[in-house]
C-alpha cells in the first residue's frame, strides 16, 4: 500500500532536519555514566513505562507514528492532538499535515494553518516555514477562519496551557520512580523519535539525566533538536527548498489558557520498546 499522501510533507518536517545535539564530551559522559545507578532493575518494562509515563509529550508521539505505520491514520490522528496537548511541536506539525490534506480526518485547510501556527509557536524555522505556505495557499476567506480556529487551538494546545502539563507528568514521575526501588537497567533501550528519520535511543545509563526530568532544561533540549531545521517540499522523490519568511509572528490573537481543558482521548496503551 502506498503511504498516505499527507506523509510526503510530514517526512519534510521530520527527516529533513540536521542531526540531533552535539554529542556530548568525554567529560560530560563519564560524568553521567558515574552519576547512573548501578543496580539493575528486575522489571524493565516497568522503568520503561514509568519514562515514558513521564513524558506523554513522546508516549503519545511514538504511538502516533505506530499507527501511521500500522496504515491506521484515523487513531495516528488521535495520538497525534494528544501529544500536542502536552506541548509537543512535532505532533502539533503532524496534526496540521493531516488536516490539510484530510488523512485520517476531515480535510479542514484553515484549521490545518491554525495547527501549523500552533506548531511554530517557539520560532522552529522548518514550522515557520511550512506555516508561511499554508497561509500563502489559503484564501481570504480560508485566512480569515484560519485566525478565527486558531484561537480556540491556542487556548487548548498552546505553551501557556500545554507546558504546565508536561511539567506536571515529569515531577510526578521523577518523584514516583525516585521513591521506589525499582533502580536502573542498562539494558533497556527507550527510543525517542527524532529527527533523520531515526529514533534517538535512550538506555539506562541516561535514565536520570537532568535534561529528560527537569522543565526548563527539557524545554532547552527540545529546542536544540527542533529550532534550525531545513524544510522541503517533497515532488515525486525530490526535494527543493521553499523560501519563507521566518521573522513573521503568529498571527493568532493572543488567548487566555484553557489550563483545565479536556483531553483528546484514545486507547490507553504504551509504544512498543526494544528490551534487547
Amino acid at each position: 500500500m502506498n503511504a498516505p499522501r499527507y506523509l510526503g510533507a510530514a517526512l519534510a518536517v521530520v527527516l529533513l532536519l540536521p542531526g540531533m545535539a552535539q554529542a556530548a564530551s568525554p567529560a560530560t559522559k563519564a560524568k553521567a555514566a558515574a552519576a547512573a545507578p548501578s543496580d539493575p532493575t528486575d522489571d524493565p518494562v516497568m522503568i520503561t513505562a514509568g519514562f515514558l509515563n513521564g513524558h506523554p509529550d513522546l508516549r503519545f508521539r511514538m504511538l502516533g507514528m505506530e499507527k501511521l505505520r500500522g496504515n491506521d491514520p484515523a487513531a495516528a490522528f488521535g495520538f497525534f492532538q494528544r501529544a500536542g496537548f502536552y506541548s509537543d511541536k512535532v505532533s502539533q506539525a503532524m496534526v496540521a499535515e493531516m488536516l490539510w490534506n484530510g488523512t485520517g480526518t476531515a480535510a479542514n485547510k484553515p484549521l490545518a494553518y491554525a495547527w501549523m501556527d500552533l506548531a511554530a509557536e517557539r520560532g522552529y524555522k522548518g514550522f515557520i516555514e511550512l506555516r508561511e505556505r499554508y497561509w500563502a495557499a489559503l484564501d481570504a476567506a480560508g485566512q480569515t477562519q484560519a485566525i478565527a480556529e486558531g484561537e480556540a487551538v491556542y487556548a487548548r494546545f498552546g505553551d501557556d496551557a500545554a507546558m504546565p502539563r508536561l511539567n506536571q507528568a515529569m515531577r510526578r514521575e521523577r518523584r514516583r520512580m525516585t521513591g521506589s526501588r525499582t533502580g536502573f537497567a542498562s539494558n533497556v533501550k527507550i527510543f525517542v523519535p527524532g529527527p533523520n528519520g531515526v529514533d534517538e535511543q535512550i538506555d539506562g545509563s541516561k535514565f536520570y539525566d537532568e535534561r529528560y526530568w527537569d522543565p526548563d532544561k527539557y524545554r532547552q533540549y527540545q529546542d536544540s533538536i527542533w529550532m534550525t531545521p531545513r524544510v522541503g517540499r517533497v515532488d515525486v522523490g525530490t526535494v527543493s527548498t521553499v523560501p519563507a519568511d521566518p521573522g513573521r509572528s503568529s498571527r493568532i490573537p493572543d488567548v487566555a489558557p484553557q489550563a483545565d481543558a479536556l483531553e483528546p482521548q484514545t486507547e490507553d496503551i504504551q509504544p512498543k520498546v526494544d528490551h534487547k
